[in-house]
Parts: C-alpha cells; structure tokens; sequence
C-alpha cells in the first residue's frame, strides 16, 4: 500500500517538474534539489528519486555524478533524433490507426488542426498540434508504442518552448489538411509518407532568432 502511495505522489512530482520543464520554467542545467522537491511536495525522498528515474528516462533530466541531477540540454543533433524517432513510430501507429479511424475522430483532428492555425500563442499552437497527432493514431491499439511517442512529443515540446517562445508567429500547416485528405480518400500510403516529411522537417530548416547567429536556430513545429 504504501509503495502505491509513493508510486502515485512520484507521478504528481513528475508531471508537475516535466511540465516546467517542457514550458521552459526551468532552464537546461538548472539543478533540481531533491530537498526543495520534497519539501515543496510533502514528501519524502523515496517518491522524488523515482520521479527524477521517470524523468530521466523521458530524456529531460540527467544524473550527473558529484553534480546532482539537472534540466538536460539539447543541440540540434538531439533534435533530429527526436524528429527520426517520432516519423518512424507516428507512420508506424498510423498504419494501424487508420483503418479504425473513424468520421468523428477525423472531424476532432479537423477541428484540432484548425485550433493549431488559429493559435494566439506558443502555448496553445503546442496544444492543439500535440491533440492533431495524437488523434489520427488513437485508435492503433497499441498502447505501449502511444506511450512512447506522447514521450517524445513532450520532448518535441520542450525543444519548441525553448527555441520559440520569444518568436512566435502564427502559421497555417497544410500538411495536416494533406495529411486529413488522404485519410478520408483511404489512402493510407500518401497520408504516411505527408506524415513522414512533416515530422522529419523539424530541425532541419535554419530559422533566425533574434541575437543569435542563425545556424542557431532551426525548425521546431512538426
């Protein structure tokens, strides 16, 4: 009972630091005081080491020795691994997904393209994007290979808070609506291989940002 208890407060911690951390509140190299944590939490240590392992393991923190455990950075090469990972996996669940998809989802991943276009801010275009990608592979029926693709969007999230928060600008993706067209019309092979190159384009485009060399900056949204 009580490894259950620690179990559920681990999940509560570890959200909640993935969540400033995705958003940029906590900065890449940012130490994370197991002390504060806990105390912040009203727990013990036990509950905070397991969120720090599930953090880890989602690639947002390191354990460094003698240096505690920090915000991981990035650099563009994690940012293409990350786009290579999710292509592969998101074509892979959509092949699964579409033959189970249904009017009412593709008419919930419609209107979550059109949220993404008509986003105000950073924030809420993350949300909507996130909502689009999740939804046309729902219904794959494979929940492991969903939980690991959520994995890397939250990933993708960070990369995009830390690179664009600043410079946002509102865009229209027609891949989503090329994407949903193929969908509707069955064919699944054009709607994988849309898929495919929207996914893969993350960090591959060089973007200015303001301040920096551009060969700092590159594309996020995908």
């Amino acid at each position: 009972m009580e490894k259950e208890h620690d179990d559920t407060i681990a999940s509560r911690i570890s959200r909640a630091l993935a969540e400033r951390i995705i958003h940029g509140e906590l900065a890449p190299g940012s130490r994370l005081a197991q002390d504060h944590i806990a105390e912040e939490f009203g727990a013990s240590h036990v509950p905070v080491r397991e969120a720090f392992r599930r953090l880890e393991a989602q690639g947002l923190v390191v354990s460094i020795p003698r240096r505690g455990v920090r915000v991981a950075s990035f650099d563009l090469r994690q940012v293409r691994e990350v786009a290579e990972m999710r292509a592969a996996l998101e074509v892979l669940a959509l092949r699964h997904a579409a033959p189970h998809l249904t009017g009412a989802v593709l008419d919930a991943a419609e209107q979550a393209a059109t949220d993404a276009d008509d986003a105000k801010d950073v924030r809420a275009w993350e949300e909507a994007n996130r909502r689009f990608h999740r939804l046309i592979v729902s219904t794959c029926g494979m929940p492991r290979l969903l939980s690991v693709i959520d994995d890397l969007h939250a990933v993708s999230a960070r990369f995009l808070f830390v690179a664009w928060r600043a410079t946002w600008e509102a865009r229209t993706d027609h891949d989503h609506r090329a994407i949903l067209t193929s969908l509707r019309q069955g064919d699944v092979g054009e709607a994988c291989r849309i898929l495919e190159r929207h996914v893969q384009w993350i960090g591959r485009a060089p973007v200015p940002l303001p301040g920096r060399p551009e060969t700092e900056g590159f594309a996020i949204v995908g």
